[in-house]
């Protein structure tokens, strides 16, 4: 193995006032990864490009050398569950959210993050009786996540249904949308007409169902409405990367390595079973952590490269938990920050800790900012901290994504 790649999904943020005006990383207690930061490079590093907000599907395809019109999101989320895609499906990146009516307000865009995996699947039997004038499948997947699934030959030339995922609109609106098709085809409007068709029915079927009474009086959000974004029919057309293993749980990040050419491990995520969230979390970075390390030691001599990706810190970003968040770094630190210190170095494998985007615990959401890249070469050593502003003064420097593997010699 000659080098692993670590993205800590949302690690990057903003300084914010519950930790005095410091950003989580500035304020964790991380020695191992100190130790990596003082025997290396940092950087700063736009995933995409300066201005731009990534999403996390984004910000990887670019990283690995992409460009973002090779993949869509909703093709890479449903090659990361067991749905058979055949060409011409139409995939979404699903949420199950709460509103108060199809002419209102969207309330909460993950329907309080407390919809058990139970509640999830008895809600999505219901969704897939829903008559269209096509077929359709609708899974869950994680949580409040779900992808959606349109069979048949459509346009992927439409909006999603929340302008939270819109690049360029300068005010996120709460109001509730619906798709719309962005070119004048017929077979684009068709499409947003079916969907939306779709969207009004899961209203109707989730608002007054058994679950989301339930939820109501237990003081729950109901899950009564669905986000979709990312449209995509088109295969994703992606660079191959056949001697990296990749671990990786959330189904973008398997479909994006499943369509990579990567070697993937994976786990079921945690079911939430008692509404604590957070100890879910923990429980699904836990499993996370020691997949990577077992991953590691046993492929060792076999792969090249490895990718990992840690989901859970992004969350209390969109929390503003920022206490959260560092207590999650500082647990990868004590787990597996603290076996790479011992199994990078004797190896002469390299090590670039990175984040796919800044998620503002502030502002309670993915930001332009650039994240801070940490590149691992054993020299030597320095006193330093890797943080959002040392990273900034690195000799590293500026960095786009598509150039970060090139950057650290991952590729010739």
């Amino acid at each position: 193995m000659k080098g692993i790649l670590i993205i800590v999904d949302g690690m990057g943020d903003l300084p914010c006032k519950q930790l005095g005006e410091k950003t989580p990383l500035e304020v964790a207690n991380m020695p191992n990864l100190d130790f990596f930061a003082a025997r290396g490079e940092m950087g700063y590093m736009y995933p995409v490009k300066p201005g731009f907000v990534p999403e996390s599907d984004e910000s990887v395809v670019s990283i690995f050398g992409n460009e973002l019109i090779s993949s869509t999101r909703g093709q890479l989320e449903a090659r990361g569950t067991d749905i058979k895609l055949t060409r011409g499906d139409l995939a979404f990146r699903a949420n199950f959210a709460t509103i108060d009516s199809l002419k209102g307000n969207i309330l909460d865009r993950r329907a309080g993050r407390t919809l058990t995996t139970a509640e999830a699947e008895v809600l999505t039997k219901a969704l897939n009786g829903i008559k269209l004038p096509c077929e359709f499948i609708f899974k869950p997947t994680i949580g409040h996540r779900g992808t959606l699934v349109i069979r048949g030959g459509f346009s992927d030339n439409i909006s999603g249904n929340d302008s939270v995922y819109t690049q360029g609109k300068s005010q996120v609106s709460d109001k509730v949308g619906f798709c719309r098709a962005l070119d004048d085809e017929d077979n684009s409007q068709y499409t947003a007409n079916i969907i939306n068709e779709f969207l009004e029915k899961t209203y109707e079927v989730l608002n007054r169902h058994p679950v989301n009474e339930d939820r109501r009086r237990r003081g729950l959000p109901p899950a009564n409405f669905i986000l979709v974004r990312g449209a995509g029919i088109e295969v994703p057309k992606l660079k191959l990367y056949r001697k990296w293993v990749s671990v990786s749980y959330m189904p973008l990040e398997i479909g994006f390595s499943k369509v990579s050419g990567m070697k993937i491990f994976s786990f079921d995520y945690p079911k939430l079973k008692k509404l604590d969230v957070y100890a879910n979390l923990y429980e699904g970075l836990s499993k996370a952590c020691k997949l990577a390390m077992w991953v590691l030691k046993k492929n060792k001599k076999s792969a090249d490269y490895a990718y990992i990706h840690l989901k859970e810190t992004d969350i209390p970003g969109h929390d503003n938990k920022p206490l959260e968040k560092r207590a999650m770094l500082e647990y990868i630190d004590k787990t597996l920050f603290n076996f790479l210190r011992k199994f990078a170095p004797p190896n002469r494998i390299k090590v670039v800790i990175t984040a796919d985007h800044t998620t503002s615990c502030k502002s309670k959401a993915h930001t332009a900012d650039p994240v801070p890249v940490l590149f691992y070469n054993n020299s030597i050593p320095r006193e330093k901290k890797f943080t959002e502003s040392e990273a900034r003064k690195g000799s590293l420097g500026r960095i786009l994504g598509k150039e970060l593997l090139q950057k650290v010699r991952f590729l010739k």
